[in-house]
């Protein structure tokens, strides 16, 4: 994988201290059609609790099989439901949908929601075997109220396991679950959050899963930061995870796909810059693993170079505009979180206000952007929203939808391939 530094302003006035954005661009390459992809190990912990019965339950049960089907000889599946109780339905083995679709035809409602217990026990299957790419796909609509139910606890969980190499993306159904921790869990799981609104998103959602799957090409793609001197990093712009290391700081960045461009944008303090011309102010340190027969560890190091100029140089320097783009996006992302929170407070209507500029903002970005029709519909999705805080009652469902807008236009933009 090729990695490129891109400062949005790379001519910086001597004797000044700076703020600055600096994006990271990851360019993964396509994979060849005739090239054997990875084997998959997959493990679906479905929620069977009692509000889940009738359409959502039925629903559920037609993706399984339909994700069973697509795979094949070399892939394995394992199926848990849950509810106040954990149950193995099939163990992580070879699709043979003679034994599945009896078993993920027999699954019916129970009680209440052990999400951890379920969600462990897919993992715990997955682990089983050491190669592929293995993921766990947690299905909930409701709350985590049984077993382990702290968003700290799970998503420590979720960090150390990714960091085994076992992924976990979530999917939400309906208004009854907790946005906040399902998509926590998928971040530090280093998969996907993902909201279905309605029964009628699932298989979408399936369907997507499988074809990142199937084009896969690194994982635990991490970024480290070691800033130089008296540099300071201010801000992981997108609320990417991270954590402190010894001499900086780990952004950690999941999987990476077949013909991806993953961007990474950081805001930095320079001090003041008392020589002129190039010089290093961080390194940059791109790791990740490929797997295959074997698994594979990488690393590739980056120098962050400005270039010190006099005052009037610097401020006829033009910037980056693709970096300044990636910024507003970013920023929009942050506007949305805002809006939610000016709602939560019962402040409905300076929400709708923040909404209606972050959707001008959007709309003038996509047409610049590898991901225009993505932005604009990202867009048309906040000024209904924003059109449903002036005129209906502030639900749960509304704030879900503000949670994951805001979180699509931070995590879904990193591919950066309008997939």
């Amino acid at each position: 994988m090729d990695g490129k530094v891109r400062f949005e302003h790379e001519l910086l006035a001597l004797e000044s201290e700076h703020d600055v954005h600096v994006m990271f661009e990851v360019s993964v390459p396509d994979t060849p059609t005739d090239r054997a992809r990875h084997p998959l190990r997959i493990g679906l912990a479905l929620d069977r609790s009692g509000s889940m019965s009738g359409a959502k339950l039925e629903t559920v049960k037609r993706c399984a099989r339909y994700l069973a089907e697509r795979l094949d000889d070399q892939d394995a599946i394992a199926l848990v439901a849950f509810d106040s109780e954990v149950q193995l339905v099939s163990s992580l083995a070879a699709p043979d949908l003679s034994q599945l679709s009896p078993s993920i035809a027999a699954l019916g409602p129970g009680g209440m929601t052990n999400l951890s217990g379920g969600w462990l026990k897919a993992i715990e299957e997955v682990g089983r075997q050491g190669d592929g790419v293995r993921r766990v796909l947690l299905l909930t609509d409701g709350l985590a109220n049984q077993g382990v139910t702290e968003l700290s606890q799970l998503t420590s969980v979720a960090r150390t396991t990714s960091q085994h190499g076992i992924s976990t993306t979530t999917i939400g159904v309906g208004d009854g679950f907790a946005e906040e921790l399902l998509t926590g869990i998928a971040d530090a799981g280093g998969g996907r959050g993902w909201f279905a609104e309605s029964v009628e998103d699932i298989p979408a959602i399936f369907a997507e899963e499988f074809d990142d799957l199937v084009a896969v090409v690194a994982q635990n793609v991490s970024l480290e930061l070691r800033p130089a001197g008296e540099v300071q990093l201010l801000e992981v712009l997108g609320d990417h995870p991270s954590v402190a290391v010894e001499g900086g700081v780990q952004v950690q960045l999941g999987d990476a796909f077949s013909g991806q461009r993953l961007r990474v944008v950081l805001r930095l303090h320079i001090p003041n810059l008392v020589s002129l011309g190039v010089q290093q102010v961080a390194e940059l340190v791109l790791r990740y693993v490929t797997v295959g027969e074997e698994v594979v560890s990488h690393q590739a190091s980056f120098p962050l170079l400005v270039n010190a100029v006099s005052a009037e140089e610097a401020a006829q320097a033009a910037s980056d505009p693709e970096v300044t783009d990636e910024v507003v996006v970013l920023s929009a992302a942050q506007a949305t979180d805002r809006a939610r929170k000016l709602a939560d407070e019962g402040r409905h209507e300076a929400a709708a206000h923040l909404l209606r500029e972050t959707v001008e903002q959007l709309r003038e970005v996509a047409p610049r952007s590898g991901a225009a029709e993505e932005l604009l519909r990202q867009a048309k999705v906040l000024e209904v929203t924003s059109e449903e805080l002036d005129t209906a009652t502030y639900s749960a469902a509304m704030r879900k939808r503000l949670h994951y807008r805001s979180y699509d236009l931070k995590r879904h933009r990193r591919r950066h391939d309008g997939r």
